[in-house]
């Protein structure tokens, strides 16, 4: 079917148009990024999550007498806790919609994407709708990190390196 274009009138079959052609054609209709002002973003709002984060830690050694160590699991449920609850309410969507990146990457951007997951299934049904989709967006994460920790691991043994476990 053929189309004509605005600018030039040219008729052109969009059934035969190569991906190189839609390209340049759609180019000068592209907006331009905002690179900088993005990766400022990101910096901003991950820095803050994280600052929150380390706030949460300081605060469980100083209440119960934790080290760093025995602090860390702790701080990271709170902060999973504390995802999952902005994104039941809609306010860590609008969070990363300003922020992008910088969202995404701490572990509150793994557990939103598995709780906005649940909540847009929940229709469905607890073991189809909720269970079936909660890991689809945070599948590859998952998978990622496992086959990382198995490489890893291997090389470890290979190099006779125990990871640091003393006991």
């Amino acid at each position: 079917m053929p189309a004509k274009t605005k600018k030039s009138g040219v008729k052109l079959k969009l059934d035969t148009l190569t991906p190189q052609d839609y390209e340049k054609l759609s180019k000068p209709f592209v907006p331009a990024r905002p690179v900088f002002k993005n990766c400022l973003r990101a910096f901003i709002a991950g820095g803050i999550i994280c600052v929150i984060g380390q706030g949460i830690q300081e605060a469980f050694m100083a209440i119960f007498d934790m080290t760093s160590k025995e602090a860390a699991s702790p701080t990271v449920a709170v902060m999973i806790l504390l995802s999952v609850i902005l994104t039941s309410f809609g306010v860590y969507d609008k969070m990363a919609q300003w922020a992008g990146a910088g969202t995404a990457v701490p572990v509150t951007g793994f557990a939103n994407s598995m709780c906005s997951a649940a909540l847009e299934h929940r229709a469905e049904g607890l073991v189809l709708g909720v269970g079936g989709n909660m890991f689809k967006l945070a599948g590859s994460v998952i998978v990622f990190g496992a086959v990382a920790a198995f490489i890893i691991g291997i090389v470890y043994l290979f190099l006779g390196v125990d990871g640091g476990a003393h006991t």
